[in-house]
């Protein structure tokens, strides 16, 4: 059994949860919004308010987590704010996961978001997971089959090479 992270935990991360959790894995996840903690802890996973904007509110929701899974692939907020999540702010994310027990990353590739920000992401992903060698997993997968296919992630990245 693992600890899963799911950053962005909306109704498909919710949906992952639930996933995850019936595989035998504790799952924490994320949200900005306080009213959706009820509905993530209904989903089987520990609810955590942090916000990915502001990383002093998600790092300590690190703590033995051993795949942190960005389902922000259809992120809302201002367009400076989606760039920002998927640039800088992923950026100092994998900056720190060095640092951290987690040895595996699952990035959603593709979503709603403007395309060259989600392709900016997944080369930030596999750049700073390259040199920490820490492995990672980029999902393009509509959105009927990204739990399906973010929980096939998740286990390929826990089964190791």
């Amino acid at each position: 059994m693992a600890r899963c992270l799911i950053v962005g935990c909306g109704c498909r991360g919710q949906m992952l949860a639930s996933l995850l959790r019936a595989s035998g894995h504790a799952v924490r996840a994320t949200t900005r919004d306080p009213r959706r903690l009820a509905a993530i802890a209904d989903a089987g996973a520990e609810p955590v308010l942090a916000d990915p904007d502001r990383l002093a509110t998600l790092l300590p929701a690190l703590e033995q987590v051993s795949v942190v899974v960005l389902p922000l692939g259809s992120a809302g907020g201002s367009p400076e704010l989606v760039s920002a999540l998927h640039g800088p702010r992923l950026a100092a994310l994998l900056g720190k996961l060095l640092d951290t027990p987690v040895r595996g990353v699952v990035y959603e590739a593709s979503g709603t978001v403007e395309e060259s920000v989600l392709a900016g992401g997944a080369a930030l992903v596999a750049s700073a997971c390259g040199r920490s060698r820490i492995a990672f997993e980029l999902v393009s997968a509509g959105p009927a089959e990204f739990v399906r296919t973010a929980a096939a992630a998740v286990a390929r990245l826990l089964e190791g090479p």
